[in-house]
């Protein structure tokens, strides 16, 4: 994508914004006196504000990915870069996104937030995309096609031709959020960002890295995209305490391999039990950390497992999922804990 090509997709504003900038943005090496920040002199290091760019813990991800530290932005969850994405290339009560339905809600949440109008194009009878479709409902003000590949709350994996091909046919920007892509072996769109300069591949520390409660989400995309996440974001998104802990957390690969394999074997036997209880319909094939299962009568067995003291979430109001559950995979004794507590309402039916 040319200069050009993305200063006609984002907002003119934005391309004209003087970000605000720190002495510690501009300075890069080892500095022996630090007094341009107004920080207090004592209690080291937190007195100090973080990097802004996080380039140890960029440098570490890009070894990792196999991406350029220029092409990857961190963000305060993925929530962050969503909303961002919104901020830089949508004109509120102008411009408009695309996005497929069901999927997660903050896309839409986003949209209504930025004034940007929302359209959602619903997958095919398998959950899968029916492209023709999606570029149909593109118009000269759409700016962004938004793709959840796991996809949230249907659990399955889109095929990487197809998100490749509205990549390819859609001249705004493609957001493909991978935030489940550890549990799945299609793979991920990572590999498409050389040819596909509009793309931006989103990925969390929340799921297969087991810290949500953290708040670290990942953009990559071409650098020119990159640098204007960087112009919008606050200056120190990104806190010290966050950083260090990524940075350990990211020593662990292997641990964290050997977790998301167990996750997925616990999946697979969920599966298996639930097929075998008379109040489940179906449950979906899934690419994610969860299932997606129709039962006969959701509202009642949500309230029933409610009074069993385990929440799961009811997502029988949701646009193709009429009378669905979703079930977040625990460990196994979690899980067995549900299939107790299922046995036992197939008594009570």
């Amino acid at each position: 994508m040319s200069i050009m090509d993305l200063q006609r997709l984002v907002r003119p504003n934005i391309w004209n914004l003087r970000p605000y900038s720190s002495a510690r943005s501009e300075f890069v090496g080892k500095a022996q006196v630090l007094i341009d920040a107004n920080e207090s002199p004592f209690n080291e290091p937190y007195n100090r504000y973080p990097d802004p760019l996080q380039r140890q813990l960029k440098s570490r991800l890009a070894g990792m990915k196999g991406v350029a530290e220029e092409h990857i932005f961190l963000g305060v969850g993925s929530d962050e870069c969503i909303d961002l994405a919104f901020r830089i290339f949508c004109e509120p009560a102008v411009d408009n996104v695309v996005a497929i339905a069901p999927t997660y809600g903050m896309y839409e949440v986003c949209a209504d937030i930025n004034n940007v109008e929302y359209r959602p194009v619903q997958l095919n009878e398998n959950f899968a995309i029916d492209v023709g479709r999606v570029i149909a409902a593109c118009d000269r003000h759409t700016k962004i096609v938004w793709l959840c590949s796991p996809n949230n709350p249907t659990g399955n994996a889109f095929a990487l031709d197809d998100m490749l091909d509205v990549c390819r046919r859609f001249g705004g920007i493609v957001v493909v959020d991978e935030a489940y892509v550890n549990f799945s072996s299609e793979g991920s769109m990572l590999r498409y960002l050389a040819d596909c300069p509009n793309l931006i591949v989103l990925q969390t520390f929340s799921k297969a890295l087991a810290s949500a409660s953290v708040r670290l989400g990942m953009a990559f995309a071409n650098a020119g995209i990159i640098d204007l996440y960087n112009k919008v974001k606050y200056p120190y998104n990104i806190n010290l305490l966050t950083q260090q802990y990524a940075l350990e957390l990211l020593g662990r690969v292997d641990e964290i391999a050997d977790e998301v394999a167990h996750v997925i074997a616990c999946r697979d036997e969920l599966a298996g039990e639930l097929r075998q209880l008379r109040c489940v319909q179906r449950v979906y094939r899934s690419d994610a950390n969860f299932l997606l299962v129709r039962v006969g009568d959701a509202d009642g067995l949500y309230e029933y497992l409610l009074g069993q003291g385990i929440v799961v979430r009811n997502r029988s109001r949701v646009p193709m999922c009429n009378g669905c559950l979703r079930f977040t995979v625990g460990c196994r004794e979690e899980n067995e804990l549900l299939i107790k507590a299922l046995k036992e309402y197939d008594r009570q039916i």
